[in-house]
């Protein structure tokens, strides 16, 4: 089907320049009309021209083009380029004008041509860019759905994790816990369904997650979250901050059980959202590869989604492990 509408397009535009150009010869030979007896052999003059030009131009696009520029066979393109010129001339102007006549054809063929074929390359430069752009966004697409797909069962799993934890202390808060996380996973779900969520939610869900990890720990981890600016006018890319706080919390606190603190400020402020996390590190915390699943994931959401908006650098000391985000947002609309 496609074939078949391009194949039309593709007639179409050859047909309106055949025609285009056959006015335009028209018109040029328009103060000559005197010389020919009839209209009608006005117009076969005219006529005999455009099929002239149009055959050198339909011999330059469909062949020499596709087969021999677009291989980069740039010296044998001019070369059979200008041997079809000077054939086409020869064989209308030799009889009539002799060499003189031919080369004053030849020219004029080449400038036609030339002209033709800038008008050719540039229709063709336009629709190429196009079809790159078409492909890169589709390959963003699918690169983000499967990226944003990934975090779903990363979430689930430390999640299930916390309740784990909580029904082996046999904690009577694991009822409640059980549906803070059924809540949790609720928004979870819906918002994997959209590119963007309010920041404000985004940062509930955050905050909902750290209470529930609070209750998890027990009283060996601070957990300070402080929200700065007004959220609500912002979207943000849903779960994209999440694997932050995951990392948090599986290199501090429940890396040890010596007390630990982590601490998390979101602030709004002129169209920027500055985003820090740090987490306290264990006195005989071993060294571990953080470059894990959930953070080269984040890292080329980011780079996908903000290119050239945001800022993202990590600290890692001897007793702490920080995260500073800073990202240029739109109001939402």
């Amino acid at each position: 089907m496609m074939m078949k509408k391009s194949l039309r397009n593709t007639l179409l535009i050859n047909l309106g320049a055949f025609v285009l150009v056959l006015v335009l010869e028209l018109l040029s030979g328009w103060m000559l009309i005197d010389r020919y007896d009839t209209w009608l052999s006005f117009f076969l003059w005219g006529l005999s021209y455009a099929i002239i030009i149009m055959a050198v131009i339909w011999i330059n696009h469909f062949v020499l083009i596709p087969y021999v520029l677009d291989k980069k066979r740039y010296f044998l393109y001019g070369i059979l380029l200008m041997a079809s010129i000077l054939f086409v001339s020869y064989l209308r102007a030799y009889e009539k004008d002799g060499w003189l006549g031919i080369s004053k054809f030849f020219f004029f063929l080449l400038y036609t041509t030339g002209a033709g074929m800038a008008i050719f390359l540039l229709r063709r430069n336009v629709r190429m860019q196009k079809q790159k752009e078409e492909k890169e966004k589709l390959q963003k697409e699918m690169e983000l759905t499967y990226l944003k797909e990934q975090v779903n069962p990363h979430f689930l799993f430390n999640s299930l994790n916390s309740i784990y934890a909580l029904s082996r202390q046999q904690s009577r808060e694991t009822p409640e816990v059980v549906m803070q996380l059924s809540e949790l996973m609720r928004y979870q779900l819906e918002s994997a369904k959209k590119d963007t969520v309010q920041l404000k939610e985004e940062l509930e869900f955050i905050e909902n997650y750290l209470l529930l990890e609070e209750k998890r720990l027990s009283k060996r981890c601070t957990i300070e979250f402080l929200i700065e600016g007004d959220s609500s006018n912002y979207n943000i890319p849903p779960m994209l901050l999440i694997p932050f706080v995951e990392n948090a919390i599986k290199h501090g606190a429940q890396a040890t059980n010596e007390q630990s603190a982590i601490d998390v400020v979101a602030t709004v402020k002129s169209d920027v959202f500055h985003f820090q996390i740090t987490n306290t590190k264990p006195s005989s915390y071993v060294r571990l590869d953080r470059n894990g699943l959930g953070l080269e994931n984040v890292r080329r959401r980011l780079n996908l989604l903000y290119p050239n908006s945001h800022r993202l650098g990590i600290e890692d000391t001897e007793r702490a492990y920080s995260v500073n985000l800073s990202i240029h947002l739109k109001d939402a609309q």
